[in-house]
């Protein structure tokens, strides 16, 4: 006889009256390919489970991205491949495909175990699909936003991109609740919905035991390191070019970049032209266990991302101990206060973040005190736990 889940010994453990079975439709989660894909998605979940929350999973993704699995989690996912025209222009009937597919398995799951609430993970197409199940089985639904592009008009324009609009806005004003990741996503949404539809903050989680301070760091060696995508909104390219000048005062200083994307050829053609080339080193994509301890090993997390709902990788590097450096007008900017637990500079402000690298780079005394204070910072409001009994909250008030 075969043994439980884990997720479902946990569950059994508690009063079954308390239990809360949600069901979480996302298009992010850990797969064999990127196991980083979806983490804060993935990760709470033990911590609800704990607190009367079984989820099942259903991980959606377009039937020409090609086969997926979920990988390396306590909770697997159910795997949904569903039909969607190729390109950002599907993406305003996507949520009606996702719909038809997934609609007999959650009818099925539904009669024999009874989903309270429905998560969808970012209107377009999850939302849309979550919105349709709930008119077709009863059920509410709540849907969360993970970036500032809430109504997906800047990744599709046209027709397609005023479709979008429209479709996003009956999501979040049809919904139970609207979980934005920070104020500053809070505001992209109400800015279009208006104050009437309802909406929560909360802050996406750390696995404070996997990031945590390290205590072999090599003092002889400067490391920069940025972690994501290589796409021209995170600032890799600034970021190269505020290290240029710097590599004459510090001899041993090295940028170090863990991500992959489209720019990676041109940024290691501008770290050529700028003559630092065997300075700057791409890692590529790395787990979760290796972009931990490259943070623990770095001098200084940098990355100056000009349109960043929140960042999880800033609140990663925070509970490492490390000094981090992000943008002003970003999600992150609530969390880092400057001066205090981090160093923000203007976006797209090469001198500033330059002089920002420079400051730190000289002074390890204040890049201790800084780290220290950021590491404080997300186990006093940022750990998994935190984010779990938030989560939890708005589930039971949503389904009541």
């Amino acid at each position: 006889m075969g043994s439980e889940p884990v997720h479902v010994q946990i569950v059994s453990q508690i009063d079954k009256a308390r239990v809360l079975h949600v069901a979480t439709l996302t298009p992010f989660y850990p797969t064999r390919q990127d196991e980083t894909n979806g983490c804060f998605i993935a990760e709470p979940l033990a911590s609800l489970a704990k607190l009367g929350v079984q989820n099942s999973v259903f991980h959606a993704q377009p039937f020409y991205r090609g086969s997926f699995r979920s990988s390396g989690v306590p909770t697997p996912a159910d795997s949904i491949s569903y039909l969607s025209l190729p390109g950002r222009h599907g993406l305003s009937t996507a949520g009606a495909f996702l719909f038809a597919k997934v609609v007999a398995r959650f009818r099925k799951l539904h009669q024999e175990h009874p989903i309270h609430l429905i998560h969808a993970h970012g209107a377009l197409p999850c939302g849309h699909a979550a919105m349709l199940m709930a008119g077709e089985l009863g059920i509410p639904f709540v849907v969360s936003v993970h970036g500032l592009d809430v109504f997906s008009t800047e990744q599709v324009g046209g027709r397609s991109g005023n479709w979008c609009r429209h479709i996003s806005e009956r999501v979040y004003r049809s919904s139970r609740r609207v979980i934005c990741i920070s104020e500053r996503v809070r505001e992209q949404v109400l800015e279009g919905v208006g104050r009437q539809c309802r909406t929560s903050v909360v802050y996406n989680g750390v696995d404070t035991e996997l990031f945590s301070p390290s205590r072999q760091s090599d003092a002889s060696s400067l490391i920069v390191l940025s972690v994501g995508n290589l796409i021209p909104i995170k600032g890799h390219e600034l970021l190269i070019r505020a290290v240029a000048p710097l590599v004459t005062e510090f001899q041993t200083l090295a940028v170090e970049i863990i991500g992959e994307g489209s720019e990676r050829t041109r940024l290691e053609s501008v770290s050529a032209e700028l003559g630092i080339a065997e300075r700057v080193h791409f890692l590529g994509r790395q787990s979760r266990q290796q972009v931990a301890a490259a943070m623990g090993r770095c001098t200084i997390f940098a990355l100056p991302s000009r349109y960043e709902g929140l960042g999880c990788v800033y609140l990663e590097a925070m509970s490492t101990g490390r000094a981090v450096i992000g943008c002003r007008g970003q999600g992150i900017a609530e969390v880092i206060r400057h001066g205090s637990t981090g160093l923000l500079v203007g976006p797209d402000n090469e001198k500033e973040l330059s002089l920002s690298l420079a400051f730190l780079l000289r002074d390890q005394v204040r890049r201790q005190n800084l780290g220290a204070a950021a590491r404080d910072t997300i186990l006093d409001r940022f750990t998994l736990q935190q984010q779990a009994e938030n989560l939890a909250r708005i589930y039971r008030e949503c389904a009541a």
